[in-house]
């Protein structure tokens, strides 16, 4: 079972006070929840007498079984707006990793999620056990980057419930909400209800003990970045940029964000992608497409550590895209580049 399907199918659910249906009406709680074949959701009454209530949660429990799955287990709960309780900032747990680390970029495009693949096997190859969240719900890349795009989730018991088992891949354990969706539709959700899928994909996921959570973020400033920061205690953030102009303006917010004093998570650094390109017949010359060192200016502008700086080849859009990241391929000189950053990152922290 998919979000996108139960969505669908309680668009069926018409609430009688009304006419319409409880989606366009904004009744469903951003709380959903899949795991194998039970699924769980709340229900938002205007008053806790509503007297259609137990109608419309019987006519959900209905839409479920008829649109999506006859033995699909149902869990409605009820919710009334004038009891609405904000959540705690505490309600995730702690995870099992020592080091958790959001990838950020200010706009998408530059790179964000190659970067964060090569980090993660960078690392993994170093023998650190790495985990890889790809938090990007609305354009999740990890799977085609990883080869396994045909993949599936299973969920294994543990402790009297069943956690998500991640994908492994090059030694990296990884998890999107790409696995879970169908490849050819749009995820098009509520920032809720996408922040409470990527909570679901840690807290409930049976991630092991980890010496890195690699977090791949969507592009700008949502509420998915800030659920993250209120709710898992992050080592740090590391932004990721193009020289371009237009790419440094939203470079440098990102980093406010994160130095922002009600969010305050540390920016380990900067990563340049696209610095220069580089043909493959003419491997010492350097042609400055987006501009030059504008992301090692602005580091030194803001006092923050520049990372890296990762050129333009074709090599390392090919890797990506055929499921084989560069870093794979040891010896090779772009490899080699993430090997410096990782080092600079290891020593930093």
């Amino acid at each position: 079972m998919y979000p996108q399907q139960i969505i669908d199918a309680l668009a069926h659910v018409r609430y009688p006070g009304t006419g319409k249906n409880i989606i366009e009406s904004g009744m469903l709680e951003d709380d959903l929840r899949i795991s194998g074949m039970e699924v769980s959701f709340s229900i938002i009454f205007e008053k806790d007498n509503d007297p259609f209530r137990k109608s419309v949660v019987k006519a959900a429990e209905t839409a479920i079984h008829t649109y999506v799955d006859e033995n699909a287990a149902v869990h409605v709960h009820m919710k009334f707006r004038k009891q609405n309780i904000p959540a705690k900032s505490d309600d995730m747990p702690n995870l099992q990793a020592k080091h958790a680390i959001a990838i950020h970029s200010g706009k998408g495009g530059v790179g964000k999620s190659t970067v964060a693949a090569n980090l993660a096997i960078t690392l993994a190859k170093r023998g650190y056990q790495v985990g890889l969240l790809d938090a990007d719900i609305h354009g999740p890349s990890v799977p085609k980057m990883f080869k396994t795009e045909g993949c599936r989730p299973v969920s294994t018991p543990l402790n009297g419930r069943n956690l998500i088992e991640p994908i492994e891949q090059y030694g990296v354990k990884m998890l999107s909400i790409g696995y879970f969706v169908d490849p050819q539709q749009a995820v098009v959700w509520r920032g809720g209800m996408a922040s409470n899928a990527i909570k679901q994909l840690i807290q409930d996921a049976y991630w092991g003990e980890l010496d890195y959570l690699l977090i791949d973020l969507p592009p700008g400033t949502s509420d998915i970045h800030l659920s993250l920061v209120q709710h898992l205690k992050l080592t740090g953030a590391i932004v990721v940029t193009t020289p371009q102009p237009v790419a440094l303006v939203d470079a440098r917010k990102g980093v406010d964000m994160f130095m922002n004093e009600k969010i305050n998570v540390p920016v380990l650094g900067l990563i340049e992608n696209m610095a220069w390109f580089t043909p493959a017949e003419l491997p010492t010359n350097k042609y400055y497409i987006f501009g030059k060192d504008g992301g090692k200016q602005l580091a030194e502008e803001l006092g923050i550590k520049l990372l890296g700086q990762v050129p333009l080849v074709q090599s390392i859009r090919e890797g990506g895209d055929e499921g084989m990241p560069i870093s794979m391929q040891d010896g090779h000189p772009a490899a080699a580049i993430f090997e410096q950053i990782v080092e600079g990152l290891v020593v930093s922290e």
